[in-house]
């Protein structure tokens, strides 16, 4: 069962950031000192502010601070959790073991679980007994997570830059902003306009108060996403919802903001015509026919099936007539739906001069997440090889096309490349000034996070498609940690977690699996495959990245695979991460300190990637996507098909960086500068005004 999140879980998350009231003094310096040791033993720092600050408590409130932020920082990066491998030696032991020894514990095992699963009782699954080894100590240069002091005021600020942020926000900050409504006034706190429609839907779902929000639900599916959210079902819209009823307080509401829609009401909802009727039986619109006229009238045509011509079918019409004059007049009166629909008219029409002059005519009332993607699509449209989709909703899949679109001429797709940007920089520069500004050259690596609604809660969340160079080190651990399903929740309790490594070459064709078919393979080496987790479970993987190369190897793609076939939604708790370690064999197998990553995997596949490493350039992406495995036998060998599909979408993907948005504002506000140093504000991937990592600050400051 999650627990639920509190204020200092929350501002560490996002902030690394905790608040401290000042105190009258008599700490102990030792037990200060007790407490910081500690801390760094997990990876983190506490800057000299915050350590000044608990120098100013007492005893009992360095414990109690102590004892509040101990369990969350664990937690983070996984420490929170007992790791107990099949083999407690790792890598040594596997390295040293012969293949009979390794074949007679994986049988015994697998012979254990077939008993446990015949009795129904899992732990009866037999392990091999081995004694622990002393290890030498960790003694590898590892980076330091610095915990700042905070306040109230900025700790706040956390809620006003979520509800601004021009972007769909993850399962996890939705749950931060569930936190604010519940315990807190918000409305002192919202931002002049929600512009994410996802987002909106949440707070009115959330807030008591709703009534104040009412002005910024402005169409028909803005209430849909409303009723969804109040029902607890996916506010993108992509799967259905059953509706829950409704009280007559919450239908007038619903009903209140559906006749203050715009004049296309009854046209956006025959786009979800099935759903607004399901819903329609749970407002009961007939109960308020004098008062809202205008959402039974459409309610009845939907339920009535009666005529009426949209708006997009006369545009499709208009299209396949090949009538550009009317495509066009039809499309400035919707600037976003003519962005969408840019690339199609310059590559079928004859008048690509006019119809760019049209559309830069209405550019700037198009949203800037929209513009900035078309800009980024126009960028690279006649050179890239690969084209990546993200299809929306709570599930993190891709879709890969390698074929090519129509030609457009180079002139053309400069010329909608450029305006676009002129479009963009003008807009920023009625925002504050930023002064002289410096951006680290490594954010051209680091995408824009247009959408991160399917994205998992992690230790250091950025864009799928986001890269770093690896620490130093030749050897890169894989880790993942889970329990079985509470036997008195559901009958098929046992849950078998499989981590995995798989190998390819420079074109994406599979060379190797480390796996539990494979525990060794060169010098890659798996921990063991254990096939049930009553008390938890754990499995690790090494790859030695200079053995990757000796094979014409090139990217190691880390897969989390649920053999057993539930979803991750359903474990209690599964998660997995990475280290780099320089010596695999000292300190312990798992080391909090070195943990460069760590993501909870809850999405509802049984099949995810969270990041591929490239051997070559040295480089780890950032992938969190998740794959749906169709095989019964659900292994790294029967995915490897899709998993050099996530690969070439992740490692080629073609998105806006945040070096190129930086720059737009830097141009349009500020000047640019060449070191940290002289500037007013700097850009940079760890430290900064802002960072790659402040995902919140750069939707709701740098994509209004």
């Amino acid at each position: 069962m999650t627990q639920p999140i509190s204020q200092t879980q929350i501002y560490l998350s996002k902030r690394l950031r905790v608040t401290v009231p000042a105190g009258r003094g008599g700490a102990a310096p030792a037990l200060v000192a007790t407490a910081v040791k500690n801390l760094q033993a997990l990876g983190f720092g506490l800057k000299a502010p915050l350590l000044e600050r608990l120098k100013s408590q007492s005893d009992t409130e360095v414990i109690e601070w102590y004892n509040s932020v101990l369990p969350v920082l664990q937690e983070m990066v996984g420490a929170h959790r007992q790791f107990n491998p099949m083999y407690p030696n790792f890598p040594s032991q596997v390295m040293a073991a012969s293949e009979a020894e390794l074949f007679f514990n994986a049988m015994t095992h697998y012979f254990g679980f077939h008993l446990s699963d015949a009795l129904g009782d899992p732990s009866l699954v037999v392990l091999p007994k081995y004694e622990k080894e002393d290890r030498p100590p960790l003694e590898e240069s590892l980076e330091i997570r610095w915990i700042d002091l905070g306040d109230e005021e900025d700790f706040d600020s956390i809620f006003t830059s979520l509800a601004a942020s021009n972007g769909s926000l993850s399962e996890p900050d939705k749950e931060v902003l569930r936190w604010f409504a519940t315990n807190r006034d918000v409305q002192p706190l919202l931002p002049p306009q929600i512009p994410q429609k996802e987002t909106l839907a949440v707070l009115v779902a959330s807030m008591d108060e709703k009534e104040c929000l009412i002005g910024q639900v402005k169409t028909a599916t803005d209430v849909l996403r409303v009723a969804v959210a109040m029902s607890g079902g996916d506010v993108s819209l992509a799967q259905s919802t059953k509706f829950r009823c409704f009280s007559k307080r919450e239908r007038r509401f619903l009903l209140a903001c559906l006749e203050q829609a715009g004049g296309s009401c009854t046209e956006d909802m025959l786009r979800w015509k099935d759903r607004w009727v399901r819903l329609g039986e749970r407002l009961h619109p007939g109960d308020f026919k004098h008062r809202f006229p205008r959402s039974l009238a459409s309610f009845d045509t939907l339920r009535n099936d009666l005529p009426y011509r949209t708006y997009n079918s006369r545009v499709e019409q208009s299209i396949i007539d090949g009538d550009t004059k009317n495509t066009v007049s039809l499309l400035i009166q919707r600037p976003g739906e003519f962005t969408r629909r840019l690339d199609h008219l310059l590559r079928t029409g004859s008048e690509s001069s006019r119809v760019l002059q049209s559309f830069f005519e209405v550019a700037d009332r198009v949203s800037t997440p929209v513009l900035l993607q078309a800009w980024g699509h126009f960028r690279g449209r006649n050179s890239i090889r690969y084209r990546a989709f993200f299809p929306k909703g709570n599930a993190a899949k891709v879709q890969l096309a390698e074929t090519s679109l129509p030609p457009i001429s180079t002139e053309t797709v400069q010329s909608a490349t450029d305006g676009i940007r002129q479009v963009l920089v003008q807009r920023f520069s009625s925002l504050p000034a930023l002064g002289k500004c410096f951006i680290d050259e490594r954010l051209k690596e680091q995408i824009v996070p247009f959408s991160q609604r399917s994205a998992s809660r992690a230790l250091k969340t950025v864009a799928r498609g986001s890269s770093f160079a690896l620490p130093e080190g030749d050897t890169v651990r894989f880790f993942c940690w889970w329990k079985n399903i509470d036997s008195s929740e559901e009958c098929d309790s046992r849950v078998d977690i499989d981590l995995s490594a798989s190998l390819f070459d420079n074109k994406w064709e599979h060379s190797a699996d480390i796996a539990y078919y494979n525990l060794r393979a060169g010098e890659c080496y798996h921990s063991g495959d254990i096939t049930s987790a009553p008390n938890g479970a754990c499995e690790f993987i090494d790859i030695s990245l200079q053995w990757v190369l000796s094979r014409n190897a090139r990217y190691v793609v880390m897969s989390v695979l649920c053999f057993t076939g539930q979803p991750f939604t359903s474990t209690p708790e599964c998660f997995g991460g990475w280290m780099m370690r320089q010596g695999p064999n000292s300190g312990e197998v798992f080391e909090p300190r070195a943990v460069i990553d760590k993501v909870d995997l809850t999405a509802p596949s049984r099949a995810c990637v969270p990041v591929i490493i490239d051997a070559v350039e040295r480089r780890v992406y950032w992938a969190d996507v998740g794959h749906k495995s169709r095989s019964q036998i659900n292994n790294a060998a029967r995915n490897s098909v899709g998993f050099s599909q996530i690969g070439k979408s992740i490692v080629e993907l073609n998105k806006p960086t945040l070096y190129e948005l930086f720059a737009m504002h830097v141009d349009a506000r500020g000047e640019h500068v060449t070191t940290p140093e002289e500037a007013n504000t700097v850009f940079g991937v760890n430290d900064g005004a802002i960072t790659a990592f402040d995902g919140d600050k750069i939707l709701s400051g740098f994509m209004t």
